[in-house]
């Protein structure tokens, strides 16, 4: 943010009055020359947490698609910071402003809070969030038919009837389509129940499902070129043709303002001369 500010000062007092070039053609190479740093920055970030995290085990497009929206997350980043700098007049103000929109993103993106535990005013900030597409693509990307292996306090432990197996006495419940996995089948008492098979079970408590990744990354392009468009449009309005909040309201209340002060000092006017006049009439009276 803070390199642009000396760039657009330049360009709006020498390169702007000359016509040497456009400002839109100022602000795309100024959208433009970020890229090639943030394709290099997104191998080194997709690489010092993918692999650690996920191991090599995945499809090649699970791990080209891990890459992908690591990409946009930066490009989504910069633009999103260019949008605000573009029109704002000083990096602490665009910096203030972004917080705070990111806080926001970040509270709903329905990791943090499950999108039915949202009060229903907020549940539209979870489907406007850009996180909510960016985490639920990494997740359901990532995370995708992993199998869960429950620790040893995760277990439900319980003893199965007298003279019934642990497998015999859940037999009917999990062929119905139990969620969790029995792990000691054959024993007759402190039957290991684990509630979870696979991670697509609890992303589903937060809506993220594996099929929707290729839309995400769709949605997270469209935010992306939002961000590019919505900064051309701000700069044009504010710094191009000058647009002013305060243009749209009309200035009849200090017109009438001003009509109502005449009268007042007229009249205080009015009022001064009466009493010079009452003063020497006392004054003439007095002296005969």
């Amino acid at each position: 943010m803070s390199n642009f500010l000396p760039q657009r000062s330049l360009f709006e007092v020498r390169e702007a009055p000359s016509k040497m070039y456009s400002w839109a053609v100022f602000l795309l190479c100024n959208i433009i020359v970020e890229m090639p740093f943030q394709i290099f920055l997104s191998v080194i970030v997709w690489a010092a947490f993918y692999f650690p995290v996920f191991g090599m085990h995945q499809t090649g497009t699970q791990i080209g698609l891990m890459f992908a929206f690591t990409l946009q997350f930066l490009v989504f980043a910069a633009t999103f910071a260019q949008m605000l700098i573009f029109t704002l007049p000083s990096t602490e103000v665009a910096g203030s402003i972004s917080t705070i929109m990111f806080t926001l993103t970040l509270q709903f993106n329905g990791v943090l809070q499950p999108p039915n535990a949202l009060p229903g005013f907020w549940i539209f900030m979870y489907r406007v969030s850009p996180f909510t597409y960016l985490i639920g693509g990494w997740a359901g990307t990532g995370l995708a038919d992993r199998p869960i292996i429950c620790a040893q306090n995760e277990l439900a432990v319980f003893d199965p009837p007298q003279g019934q197996t642990c497998g015999a006495y859940l037999e009917e419940y999990i062929q119905g389509g139990a969620p969790g996995t029995l792990l000691n089948p054959t024993a007759s008492q402190s039957c290991e129940y684990c509630p979870a098979r696979n991670a697509d079970q609890i992303l589903a408590a937060s809506w993220i499902y594996p099929s929707d990744r290729y839309r995400n990354l769709g949605i997270m392009f469209a935010y992306i070129g939002f961000n590019i468009a919505a900064g051309l449009a701000l700069y044009y309005m504010f710094r191009v043709k000058r647009f002013s909040i305060k243009g749209l309201f009309p200035k009849k209340k200090a017109a009438k303002e001003d009509q109502l002060d005449e009268p007042s000092e007229k009249s205080k006017e009015d009022k001064f001369h009466w009493g010079l006049s009452l003063l020497w009439a006392i004054i003439r009276n007095t002296v005969r």
